[in-house]
């Protein structure tokens, strides 16, 4: 096999890996717990910062549906840098209310894996990404 199949290959599991986390934590979140049980489970309790509870309301209602649609367009490979900035934006959303509430939180069981393969993905060349939709449209 050559270098660019596998790197091919990596991206595209790292790319399907990345997707799946983010894209059945929006399905759980928008379909099972709902968006507003989203923000009374894991938002709410920040009520007692100084941040405002509709700014809470707001971040946590929306934050299902971008890991839902991202974490999709991830494994489909399409419009996948905008998706990955989306997910980045979530990670620094999510490691931010977790350091609020806990200085001293543990990232690396949460943020650090998936920040990786953020970053991994969004770092590759375009041309690495063989297997996805954005490569196939690329072309045509």
């Amino acid at each position: 096999m050559s270098d660019a199949a596998a790197k091919s290959w990596a991206v595209l599991f790292a790319r399907i890996v990345l997707g799946l986390i983010f894209f059945m934590a929006g399905v759980w979140k928008v379909f099972s717990l709902g968006p507003a049980g989203h923000v009374q489970r894991f938002f709410l309790p920040f009520q007692h910062t100084f941040l405002p509870v509709w700014s809470l309301w707001a971040i946590g209602f929306t934050i299902p549906f971008i890991e839902l649609l991202a974490g999709a367009l991830v494994i489909l490979g399409f419009k996948t840098r905008y998706a990955l900035v989306a997910l980045g934006v979530v990670l620094a959303i999510v490691t931010f209310g977790h350091l609020l509430d806990q200085p001293l939180y543990a990232l690396h069981e949460h943020v650090i894996p998936r920040l990786v393969l953020v970053l991994f993905v969004f770092l590759m060349p375009r041309d690495s990404d063989r297997f996805s939709l954005d490569h196939l449209l690329r072309r045509s």
